[in-house]
């Protein structure tokens, strides 16, 4: 049965049809506005999968189906299992990475035993309505009653009769499991350029205050490009996929990747540029004669970039997220490892900074090549076609919002790093510390604010409101509890912390003395990250979008500018903007949300449902 045939049989508030799928690639180191991938319209076979294990779990739990693992003879030894280990080693074989379909019986965590010693019926036994255990095998897992569309009718039962409720436990192991995986995804992908702060930074204050000035122009006239861009991929590609038009998301791939390679030209025009430009701008010629050698080594590597950033949605509508990860699981330490050889062993110093990241930026794209090619991924690609050539209006349309707030995004964190170049090197390469130190803290919140989206937005379109209010609970907690972790972290070793970024005792010393601005910037940054992450799951990412909007660009900026120039706090102005900014996000998002009847937002996915 194919996808179109299975979405056409899910019930009313089956959690298949509407499941969504944690993606934790951003467009910027710092996602501030909240902005996420829009929703595909068909479901793929691997959100039915998924779709399914949580409706098990959760009817598991509520005791509407037997365990997973029949209760064993108390006259029977117990014999060590090693299934575990041996999913574990089928999981890390090269075999398994071509796998479509993931283990069903592999996921829940708990075995509640409802039956007694000889697999009967036990006074605890797991009933839905008045049916028995008639057809049952206590042998079996779940007593064989794992079939996905007994599974989906059962869940269906339950869910109008109002029996599937959820704990603060199970929310809590949920959204975890969602979370590590995507902490780790998150880290490589900022590895990558904090790898390059890390380096030079040992170096001196001008090499550190120009990589950050490279960076910054690299990203606003040239990477937010790529980014908003190849938004669009993640409707076009995933709605082809799920409609079953398999070889129109490799046409919508190659699209892409020819226009992006079109706009390059300019892009590159620009970054040649960039010492004539920044020279202009810069009260340091030092540090813009040096960004500008970053930018025009960057070049070379600038097509690979846009091909990774649409290759990465190609193999992402298939329902394949392993796929980027393990490309940045060889690519990120073979960064490192380059950073290190050109900068130190090599002693090529400042200039091996952006060779290694061109190198970089070329060698990922051929990776996911590689896994297309050799693990899957094929059965989207239909070659090469002249048509690929033809009909970019449409894609480009779609694609100017995302554009829009990733330029948003980017422009926000970019502006105090072009302002606190006014102050001096010194101060441009505290200030590069300070958000270095920020994206670093921020691959913790923002991965469970993804988790929580992904969570809230399955249990509300399964119509369960107030199981959704139980994961925002959750969830809030958790972000707070990170907040006051990275907040204390900071604050504790305030001291030390910059020392690893530099050698220059003036900078360390000036990042030190500003850090508790920043610890509370953690904060407030852990809370506001988390309320989106809510807004996004009840399908009002708009609001969120909104306000940080309103909050960065018409009271961070004002204030920051005002008390760093105006009344000459500097570094300290600069920042207590942002922190400000998000603490009224916070509170503002968190007000909305207690007001907001979460059961409108079920009724609305009932709509959609019934709509298909």
């Amino acid at each position: 049965m194919n996808t179109q045939e299975r979405h056409a049989h899910l019930h009313a508030h089956s959690m298949v049809g509407n499941f969504r799928r944690p993606s934790v690639f951003a467009a910027t180191p710092r996602p501030f506005l909240g902005v996420q991938a829009p929703e595909t319209l068909v479901p793929i076979e691997q959100d039915y999968d998924a779709g399914i294990r949580e409706e098990r779990s959760l009817l598991r739990d509520n005791h509407l189906i037997p365990p997973k693992h029949p209760r064993r003879r108390e006259s029977e030894p117990s014999k060590p299992s090693d299934s575990t280990v041996q999913r574990l080693i089928h999981r890390m074989s090269i075999a398994a990475l071509g796998q479509r379909k993931p283990n069903h019986q592999a996921v829940d965590e708990e075995a509640v035993a409802d039956e007694d010693a000889n697999g009967q019926p036990s006074e605890t036994t797991a009933l839905l309505s008045n049916g028995a255990p008639v057809g049952r095998d206590p042998s079996k897992p779940y007593g064989g009653e794992d079939d996905p569309e007994n599974i989906d009718a059962k869940w269906e039962e339950a869910v109008v009769s109002g029996k599937i409720t959820t704990t603060w436990q199970r929310e809590t192991k949920t959204l975890l499991r969602y979370s590590f995986p995507l902490m780790l995804t998150f880290l490589l992908q900022n590895s990558l350029t904090m790898t390059s702060i890390f380096t030079v930074g040992h170096i001196g204050k001008i090499e550190l205050g120009a990589v950050s000035i490279g960076s910054m122009t690299a990203n606003i006239t040239g990477y937010a490009l790529y980014h908003g861009l190849a938004t669009s991929l993640d409707t076009l590609c995933a709605q082809a996929y799920g409609s079953g038009k398999k070889t129109l998301v490799g046409l919508q791939l190659q699209r892409m990747v020819w226009f992006l390679w079109t706009i390059t030209i300019p892009i590159a025009l620009i970054w040649l540029a960039g010492t004539q430009i920044l020279l202009a701008i810069l009260p340091e010629p030092e540090i813009a004669i040096l960004a500008g050698r970053y930018l025009k080594v960057l070049i070379i590597g600038a097509p690979g970039y846009a091909c990774f950033e649409s290759a990465k949605r190609y193999v992402q509508a298939q329902g394949r997220f392993d796929a980027t990860m393990y490309v940045l699981l060889i690519a990120a330490p073979l960064n490192i490892f380059m950073h290190w050889l050109f900068v130190w062993k090599f002693e090529w110093g400042f200039i091996g900074c952006p060779i290694a990241v061109t190198i970089t930026e070329v060698l990922m794209p051929l990776l996911l090549l590689a896994y297309v090619r050799f693990v899957g991924g094929m059965e989207c690609w239909d070659g090469f076609t002249w048509t690929a050539f033809q009909n970019w209006g449409p894609m480009v349309r779609l694609a100017l919002p995302g554009l829009v707030m990733v330029m948003a995004e980017f422009l926000a964190f970019e502006i105090l790093t072009l302002a606190s170049a006014r102050f001096g090197a010194t101060y441009l390469a505290a200030n590069t510390v300070l958000q270095s130190l920020s994206v670093v803290a921020f691959c913790l919140p923002f991965p469970l604010s993804i988790a929580t989206s992904t969570r809230v937005a399955n249990l509300i379109g399964a119509t369960l409101p107030e199981a959704a209010k139980v994961t925002g609970r959750v969830n809030l907690v958790i972000g707070a509890v990170i907040g006051l972790f990275n907040a204390a972290i900071l604050l504790g070793l305030r001291n030390h912390i910059p020392w690893l970024y530099t050698n220059d005792p003036e900078v360390a010393e000036l990042a030190a003395k500003v850090l508790p601005v920043n610890a509370a910037f953690q904060l407030f940054d852990s809370l506001a990250s988390q309320m989106n992450g809510l807004l996004r799951g009840l399908g009002k990412q708009e609001v969120g979008g909104y306000v940080g909007l309103f909050a960065y660009y018409a009271v961070a900026m004002p204030i920051s500018f005002g008390l760093g120039f105006a009344l000459d706090t500097r570094l300290y102005g600069l920042w207590t903007g942002p922190a400000i900014a998000l603490g009224i996000v916070a509170v503002a998002e968190g007000a909305y949300i207690w007001r907001y009847d979460w059961s409108k937002a079920s009724d609305e996915a009932a709509k959609r449902n019934a709509a298909g």
